[in-house]
């Protein structure tokens, strides 16, 4: 039943009646819930008999509404509520990572938006957090330390060629700030406490006024967005605000992809490189997987017979857990791919060099079922993939490569070549063709250009094989 209180003036007239209805307990903490809310006002004239008798309907009707879940209450503050969001979408079978990109946005949201309730965020509210977070304020690695000559000095001072150690006993490289590249000002804090001395003495603290990409502030608006979208769902406001707000447009970028005569230099420029990394970098190519899906490869979801490896599965890092197996982004992810027969030619020949190598590891060796591993075994950091790309790349003076621009070069290798759109979309592993039309749309639309060249080639050759025309017939006259 409503609890019903009535609130007087100075004079102690009854000018309002405060309405409250129990919710309960919170199923998983057991703490008692905010009791909904409401406030009738008494109408100028009204004595206090008639009053209270109309403030007793308000409440039953009040709470009519309440079991009904007509009623927007929106106590709740955005940082209360999204930490119920996020721990609710993960019971839910949320992606890890996708949580921890969620929680990296929201550090960017709550100094703004956390103590407000839910109910008083307004689409206004949403454009001035994205005005700040665009400004050069938001980021917080603008600020770094270069390392002054009187540091060098320090250590040859005291004979440390390598590098340091601080007073926790971690080791601090210095391999940064050797090459004259910045570091954060942390770590100059940490390596001036390790050598005893104030850190302006060794570093110049320098300020740069970069700002936070536009797809960074749009992830901030995604996570608003899907807090907001819940507690609208669970009636908690009677509209989501993000829907109403303006956030920056993605920067638009078309997808990074090698020509055919780049792809032949880094086929040409593999073949003085190690057999793993050869045999990765040739089946990233011709697979167009995903990096996670590549490094998540299983021996035993090679089929040599057929030709076919099958995907099901995703290698992923994160802080918090480290490298981990998760499932593959999409279900339409898991898929089988047939690959040509100088891939299988590459992978048996890794494969007996792998068993080989773990032979002479003998102990050090970690057993696992992957393909691609780490250096003694073991699941493979996905970073290392990329890291080796860098390297590989400036060994042999190649455009820049990243494990997704073999994803893309595939795709635009298959499309100019005349495969159908659907095709492409399954060996990519979309969840539908209109995803690879979003992505690949201008490769498309150059790929027709480019069949609709061929096809007046493939006329003309035709004409040209078929021999001369004959005279053409005169139309008789009427």
């Amino acid at each position: 039943m409503a609890n019903v209180q009535a609130r007087r003036n100075k004079e102690g007239k009854i000018i309002s009646y405060s309405i409250r209805v129990y919710r309960g307990r919170d199923p998983g903490t057991g703490k008692q819930l905010t009791p909904y809310a409401s406030t009738w006002r008494v109408p100028e004239g009204w004595g206090e008999k008639r009053a209270r008798k109309e403030a007793q309907r308000q409440a039953v009707l009040f709470e009519q509404r309440c079991r009904q879940g007509a009623v927007a209450d929106g106590r709740e503050t955005f940082r209360e509520y999204a930490e119920y969001v996020l721990k609710w979408k993960a019971s839910m079978g949320m992606r890890h990572l996708t949580e921890v990109h969620y929680r990296q946005s929201l550090e960017r949201v709550l100094p703004v938006l956390g103590s407000m309730r839910l109910r008083d965020i307004r689409p206004q509210h949403l454009n001035r957090l994205y005005q700040e977070l665009l400004a050069p304020g938001a980021r917080a690695d603008n600020e770094r330390a270069q390392a002054k000559p009187q540091l060098w000095e320090a250590l040859e001072e005291r004979g440390l060629l390598g590098d340091v150690t601080d007073r926790e006993g971690k080791r601090i490289s210095l391999e940064r700030l050797r090459k004259g590249q910045a570091v954060k000002p942390a770590t100059a804090q940490r390596i001036a406490g390790a050598l005893g001395l104030p850190v302006q003495s060794l570093f110049t603290l320098l300020r740069e006024e970069r700002t936070l990409s536009s797809r960074t502030v749009m992830n901030c608006h995604l996570l608003i967005s899907t807090v907001l979208g819940q507690a609208e769902k669970e009636m908690l406001i009677p509209f989501n605000p993000a829907r109403r707000a303006t956030p920056p447009k993605r920067e638009g970028g078309d997808p990074n992809y090698f020509q055919e005569d780049e792809v032949g230099q880094i086929l040409k420029a593999l073949e003085s490189e190690p057999l793993k990394w050869r045999a990765a970098v040739y089946v990233l190519l011709v697979s167009g997987c995903r990096r996670g899906e590549l490094l998540g490869l299983k021996w035993e979801k090679i089929d040599w017979e057929k030709g076919t490896i099958r995907i099901d599965c995703a290698m992923q890092y994160a802080p918090d857990r480290g490298v981990y197996e998760s499932a593959p982004k999409t279900k339409d992810s898991v898929r089988t791919l047939r690959l040509p027969e100088e891939a299988f030619a590459l992978l048996e020949e890794y494969r007996q060099w792998q068993e080989a190598y773990k032979r002479c590891e003998g102990a050090k060796w970690k057993e696992s079922p992957y393909v691609f591993t780490g250096e003694h075994g073991g699941p493979m950091n996905p970073s290392q993939l990329g890291n080796w790309l860098t390297r590989f790349e400036k060994r042999h003076d190649l455009p820049h490569l990243n494990p997704h621009a073999f994803r893309h070069t595939m795709t635009s290798l298959l499309l100019f070549s005349g495969v159908d759109s659907i095709s492409v979309s399954h060996r990519l592993g979309h969840s539908s063709v209109a995803t690879t039309t979003t992505i690949y749309g201008h490769l498309m639309k150059q790929a027709e250009d480019r069949i609709s060249g061929k096809m007046e080639e493939l006329l003309a050759q035709a004409r040209q094989s078929a021999g001369p025309a004959p005279e053409p017939k005169k139309d008789p006259v009427e």
